[in-house]
C-alpha cells in the first residue's frame, strides 16, 4: 500500500480484501462500464450479448499482453457511432438491409483496429519515449480534458430523463466517498448505481417486460452477424471499400484518446505505463482487442474512462479486480436475462453516475498538467492548449457534428476530438520551444498518486 498526502491507502494488492471484498470491487468495474457498453450496440443495433462477451475476452487479452501491469477496462467505444451510420445507409442505399450493413462496417472497425499495431510498431521501433516527446503533457492533458468533458453532454442528457433518480445516484456517491468507512469508501459508483435503481424500481420507473421474457442462457455470437459470414461469397467489395474508407480515418483519434487514457491511469496508479510495459503493448491490446470483437460482430472497443475514474475514487490499482470484471462480463453474456436487467436500467441511473465519472476524466487532465508542471506562462503552450480544447468542444457540438472534405471521390469526416489532437501534436512540433515531457524528471507513486 502506499498513502497520499489526503491519508486515503492506495492498495496495490487487492488479495490482501479477501476474496469477497474483491468480487464486489469486480462488480463495481462492471457496473461502471455496463451503461456506456451496453449503450453503442442498443444504438446501433448490435448484440448486447456479444458486446459483454467481447469486453471481456478483450480486457482478458489486454492484461496478458501487458504482463497484467495495466488496470484497464476495455468497453464499447463511441466514436466508431457515427462510422456505424454511414455504412447502414450505404448499405440500405445499396438494397441491403440494416443488420447486413453491420456486418460490412464490422469490417472497417476491424481494419480500424488494425491501425494500432502500426503505432504500435512505430513505438517498438523508435522506443515509446521518443514517440512520446511528440505527446506531452501540454498535448495529452488537453486532450483527456476533452475526452471527459465531450461525454459530458450526453451525462446530462441521461439526468433529464428524471433528475431526481439521478440525484441519488450522485448523492450516494459522493457520500459513501467522504464519509464512508472501509468498504463502503471503496465501492461508491456500485452503492449509487443499486441504490438509484432501487429507488426507481419502486417509484415505478423501470419496464421490466424485456426481462421477464428473456431466456436464462444463450450464445452470445450468431453467425450471421459475423465477418465471417461474408466469406460465403457474393460479398460486396464496393461497401467494404466504403466501409473501410469511411471508418479508418476514425482510428485516428481513438489511437490518441488511447494514449491520454494509458496517461491518465499512470498518473492515477502513480507508474510509468508508457515505459513499463510500454506503450506499444498496450496499443496492441487495444488493436487486437477491437479487431477481434469487430470480427464477432461486437463494437469497437477502447480504454475505458469510466472504469479509471472509479480507480481514482477507489485508489485499488490492483488488475486482478478488473480481470474478475472481464471474466464476470464473459459469465454474463451466456446469460439474456442478466443482459435484459442491464438494460432496463434507468438512463438516469447511468446520467447520475457518469456526471462524477466523466468529470473525473476532464479533472485528471488538468492533474496531468499540474503534476508534470507545465508552464502555461509560456504562449506556446497557452495556444496549443486553447486550440485544442476549443477545436474539440467547438466542432463536436457545431452543426455538422465534424469536419468533411473531399479527397478525390472520397468523402473524409474527422471529428473534433480527431483535428485537435492532430493539431496539438503538430503545433507542439513545430513552435519553438519545449514543453516538460513524461520522461523529463522521475516520479514516485506518492507524487503520481495524489488526488
Amino acid at each position: 500500500m502506499s498513502k497520499n498526502e489526503m491519508g486515503h491507502q492506495a492498495i496495490y494488492d487487492a488479495r490482501s480484501l479477501g476474496v469477497p471484498k474483491m468480487l464486489v470491487l469486480g462488480f463495481q468495474h462492471l457496473f461502471a462500464m455496463f451503461g456506456a457498453t451496453v449503450l453503442v450496440p442498443i444504438i446501433t443495433g448490435l448484440s448486447v450479448s456479444a458486446t459483454l462477451l467481447f469486453a471481456g475476452l478483450a480486457t482478458l487479452f489486454m492484461h496478458f499482453i501487458t504482463g497484467r501491469k495495466v488496470p484497464v477496462f476495455l468497453g464499447s467505444s463511441f466514436a466508431f457511432l457515427g462510422g456505424y451510420s454511414v455504412v447502414k445507409s450505404a448499405a440500405v442505399a445499396a438494397g441491403y438491409t440494416e443488420q447486413q450493413g453491420l456486418v460490412y462496417a464490422c469490417v472497417g472497425v476491424a481494419c480500424a483496429g488494425l491501425m494500432y499495431l502500426i503505432l504500435s510498431f512505430v513505438c517498438k521501433a523508435y522506443g515509446s519515449k521518443k514517440v512520446m516527446k511528440f505527446f506531452p503533457p501540454i498535448v495529452t492533458g488537453p486532450i483527456i480534458m476533452c475526452v471527459g468533458l465531450h461525454l459530458a453532454p450526453s451525462a446530462i442528457d441521461n439526468c433529464n430523463s428524471n433528475w431526481g433518480i439521478a440525484l441519488v445516484a450522485i448523492a450516494v456517491v459522493i457520500v459513501c466517498n467522504i464519509w464512508g468507512k472501509g468498504m463502503i469508501k471503496i465501492i461508491p459508483i456500485l452503492l449509487g448505481v443499486i441504490a438509484s435503481y432501487a429507488v426507481a424500481a419502486a417509484t415505478g420507473n423501470v419496464d421490466f417486460s424485456g426481462v421477464a421474457s428473456a431466456p436464462w442462457f444463450g450464445l452470445p455470437v450468431q453467425g450471421d452477424r459475423t465477418v465471417f459470414s461474408l466469406f460465403g461469397g457474393g460479398a460486396d467489395g464496393g461497401l467494404i471499400l466504403t466501409a473501410i474508407i469511411s471508418i479508418l480515418p476514425i482510428a485516428l483519434s481513438t489511437m490518441m484518446e488511447h494514449i491520454g487514457d494509458i496517461n491518465a491511469i499512470g498518473g492515477t496508479i502513480g507508474k510509468d505505463l508508457v515505459e513499463d510495459p510500454g506503450l506499444h503493448r498496450t496499443l496492441i491490446g487495444d488493436g487486437i482487442g477491437t479487431t477481434m470483437a469487430a470480427l464477432f460482430g461486437a463494437p469497437a472497443n477502447t480504454t475505458y474512462g469510466e472504469n479509471t475514474g472509479v480507480l481514482a475514487l477507489t485508489k485499488v490499482y490492483d488488475p486482478l479486480v478488473i480481470e474478475l470484471a472481464a471474466v464476470i462480463s464473459v459469465i454474463l453474456s451466456l446469460c439474456p436475462k442478466f443482459a435484459a436487467v442491464i438494460t432496463s436500467m434507468p438512463s438516469a441511473t447511468i446520467g447520475g453516475v457518469s456526471i462524477i465519472l466523466y468529470g473525473m476524466i476532464a479533472a485528471i487532465g488538468v492533474r496531468n498538467m499540474v503534476e508534470n508542471h507545465v508552464d502555461f506562462q509560456a504562449s506556446r503552450n497557452v495556444i496549443i492548449a486553447a486550440l485544442i480544447l476549443c477545436l474539440t468542444i467547438g466542432i463536436e457540438y457545431s452543426a455538422a457534428g465534424s469536419i468533411s472534405f473531399a479527397l478525390g471521390s472520397l468523402n473524409i469526416s474527422l471529428s473534433g476530438l480527431a483535428i485537435a489532437s492532430l493539431t496539438g501534436i503538430i503545433l507542439n512540433a513545430v513552435l519553438p520551444g519545449k514543453d516538460t515531457s513524461f520522461a523529463d524528471e522521475p516520479k514516485d507513486a506518492a507524487t503520481l498518486g495524489r488526488y
